[in-house]
């Protein structure tokens, strides 16, 4: 199998190495609480979004656009810019009941968003096979959330510190910064949002 694999390909699967990359990073920060580790992860995440730029110019510019290439992108785009942003999210303190329930519906969002993505890309490609438009917000768009949360913790805003506070709705924690993932999410499953694609 990969013998098969286009440089682009190899390209995808550096994406999902990096998107992997922070989410365990973050895992080890919830233990260690050391610093240097969510800039660790923030850095992996930066590299998955160069490779997942990079991936598609690179199989147009040599012409070996495949199947297999644009479902692995998905893949590993719901690993990078679907699971990873939930996990950095987590780990700095949105972890409250339903914060959860807010995180697992981004994730939902994003699976179906790279679904619907696939089985119509067909009939939204030009004649060279390149999409016009996004119907939806791209999954990549959840690096703005990076960014946010970037910002917290370089204020040091994390954790009980979070902008906006922390609400108990029915014995449930819940931290209304989690409302970015709730419109990031809902973005992405939108039929009537176009965006157009560079």
């Amino acid at each position: 199998m990969l013998r098969s694999y286009q440089a682009s390909d190899l390209l995808t699967l550096a994406n999902a190495f990096a998107g992997t990359a922070s989410i365990l990073i973050m895992m080890s920060y919830v233990v260690t609480r050391e610093n240097w580790r969510v800039t660790t992860a923030f850095g992996a995440l930066s590299a998955a979004l160069i490779f997942d730029f990079v991936d598609g110019k690179v199989a147009r510019w040599r012409q070996k656009q495949s199947l297999f290439g644009q479902e692995l992108d998905s893949l590993a785009d719901i690993v990078s810019f679907g699971v990873a942003p939930v996990v950095v999210a987590y780990g700095l303190g949105m972890d409250g009941g339903l914060d959860a329930l807010i995180l697992v519906f981004f994730v939902g969002c994003g699976v179906s968003r790279l679904a619907r993505f696939n089985i119509t890309a067909a009939q939204l490609s030009d004649p060279k096979g390149k999409v016009k438009y996004f119907e939806g917000m791209p999954i990549p768009s959840s690096m703005l959330l990076i960014l946010v949360l970037a910002i917290c913790f370089y204020t040091g805003q994390v954790g009980d510190n979070l902008p906006l506070g922390t609400v108990e709705i029915a014995s449930l924690e819940w931290h209304p910064l989690s409302l970015l993932y709730l419109a990031n999410g809902s973005g992405m499953i939108s039929k009537r949002l176009r965006i157009p694609k560079p």
